[in-house]
């Protein structure tokens, strides 16, 4: 139960910053923000081998964060055709 609560709050605030990052955050609720982050923490455990599966250190949140923004770009890409 705990494990679920952290990846809701790890995964909002990664899913937020990463809107951010890509300016994508009016067009993004809270839902979609965990969502995103959620899925770039997934993303980010495959190509880097640490998300927040793992112990949440800084490194795992960057990571974590780094796997959100990958995901907008692609997002992105296939949306509208340019990154941003």
């Amino acid at each position: 139960m705990v494990g679920l609560i952290v990846w809701l709050v790890v995964g909002g605030v990664c899913g937020w910053l990463a809107s951010m990052v890509m300016r994508t955050d009016g067009q993004q609720g809270i839902i979609l923000n965990v969502v995103v982050g959620i899925i770039g923490s997934v993303i980010a455990s495959f190509l880097f081998g640490g998300g927040i599966n793992q112990v949440i250190t800084v490194t795992t949140f960057v990571y974590s964060l780094i796997g959100a923004i990958i995901l907008l770009a692609i997002v992105n890409l296939v949306r509208r055709g340019s990154v941003r």
